[in-house]
């Protein structure tokens, strides 16, 4: 598959795929200065790029595991869709989990791209669903 890229910044980077198996190419920060995001905050970081999502496909935005764990940084909406009709600069929202100011420079890695296939539906009101063992039942309702 290929992704057409548009660069919306200078020295904005192209995600990049970190081995052979990753299933998310990271995105990186386009910044001209830092950016200090204080504990229980968050920050819009622009990535510099706008990527054209081919149609039956969506991008999904999701943290890096060792920015999150390491560092406490993830992105705020836990993981943003990217719709395939959408042109604009992709941005992340970084929220500070840590009890710590975390520091945000040009050219970091901030997020990941994975590109999905969706599914979209025809939604038709009933006046009754079918009937399931689970049924109504949720949030730990089937167990551990």
């Amino acid at each position: 598959m290929t992704i057409e890229i548009k660069k919306t910044r200078p020295g904005a980077t192209l995600p990049v795929y970190s081995s052979d198996l990753a299933a998310g190419a990271d995105l990186y920060a386009c910044l001209e200065s830092e950016v200090r995001i204080l504990p229980g905050e968050t920050a819009l970081i622009p990535t510099g790029i706008a990527v054209a999502i081919p149609a039956g496909y969506g991008g999904f935005v999701f943290a890096r595991s060792g920015l999150s764990v390491r560092m406490g940084l993830a992105p705020a909406n836990k993981v943003g869709v990217i719709d395939a009709d959408y042109r604009g600069e992709i941005l992340v929202s970084l929220y500070n989990q840590s009890g710590q100011v975390r520091t945000v420079k040009g050219g970091d890695r901030i997020a990941q791209l994975v590109v999905l296939p969706v599914a979209t539906a025809d939604f038709v009101e009933v006046e009754e669903l079918s009937e399931t063992t689970r049924g109504a039942g949720g949030f730990g309702s089937t167990g551990r």
